[in-house]
């Protein structure tokens, strides 16, 4: 017997497809879920068997969504977002004043994490969470209310609000300086040079835009998080190119400084508040906003 038309796919096989669509990868989206390869793999083929299309190209690599697959992603990530939503409003009073926050990890630990305290004390009766990781995690499974995220704004179906006026900039500390001077960006071939290879604008482009030759000298360290690099060059060991967002605190304490004129910097647009739409009308995420943008202000 065939199944009436109007009968809708199963809520358990569109999470796999949207963990699917996410991780481009059927067993690390099982592993999220909880669940086999194998059952993720037959959610799919069902889900697939009931729309009567193709969602996924498979391949010894991943699977990579269809032009159909992505329509449909397109369509029930809405729904999906919403459903979470009414069940978040159904929850008890205790659970709704709990906001939940993920971050990148540099911002996290180098700008919210001094300054969240000011946010507990505005609003005392908000349970704030902070976790930390470059994974994007998803809002609905992960039960995260905003995120804050490096990398580019590509993040479809959410609202992002980009952090504006950020720059990166030559920064070192005043005993390197004073150890050894530098007066010119033609003289920083003869320096220690730290690389960090988590921005979106590294040493190779700053040198490009600048129209200088790219160093010859060995990088003194390389390290894939900005907050190893602010230390390093706060330690006396070299120069960095970073943003003076995440360097704020090293810069207002005097720990590091700014090695050349602004005009030597370079604006980034890198970390974004991100969240599903519609989520700013909860109270909990609405003065989060609110005061998140104060203190950038600021």
């Amino acid at each position: 017997m065939e199944k009436p038309m109007n009968q809708l796919p199963s809520l358990k096989s569109l999470r796999v497809f949207e963990e699917v669509a996410q991780t481009e990868n059927v067993a690390r989206a099982a592993e999220n879920l909880n669940i086999t390869p194998s059952a993720a793999s037959h959610q799919l083929a069902r889900l697939e068997k009931e729309l009567g299309s193709v969602l996924f190209n498979r391949s010894a690599k991943g699977v990579v969504l269809t032009l159909a697959g992505e329509r449909f992603l397109e369509e029930i990530r809405p729904l999906l977002l919403g459903l979470t939503q009414a069940t978040l409003r159904m929850r008890d009073e205790k659970d709704r004043s709990a906001l939940r926050i993920h971050c990148a990890p540099s911002f996290g630990l180098l700008w919210l994490l001094p300054r969240i305290h000011k946010f507990r004390e505005a609003h005392p009766e908000i349970q704030v969470t902070l976790s930390c990781s470059y994974e994007n995690l998803s809002f609905s499974r992960d039960n995260i209310d905003i995120a804050v995220r490096h990398g580019f704004p590509e993040w479809k179906a959410f609202e992002i609000k980009t952090i504006r006026h950020e720059k990166m900039s030559v920064l070192a500390s005043p005993a390197y300086l004073e150890n050894f001077p530098l007066r010119e960006p033609t003289e920083l071939n003869n320096h220690a040079l730290i690389l960090s290879e988590s921005p979106l604008i590294q040493w190779p482009q700053w040198f490009a835009t600048q129209q200088l030759p790219q160093p010859t000298r060995e990088w003194l360290f390389r390290f894939d998080r900005s907050y190893m690099s602010l230390e390093a060059a706060m330690l006396g060991h070299g120069l960095i190119f970073e943003s003076e967002l995440l360097a704020a605190d090293y810069l207002r304490s005097g720990k590091l400084v700014t090695v050349f004129d602004s005009a030597l910097s370079l604006p980034v647009s890198a970390h974004h508040l991100v969240y599903p739409r519609g989520y700013a009308q909860f109270p909990r995420v609405y003065h989060f906003l609110q005061w998140i943008q104060t203190q950038l202000d600021a």
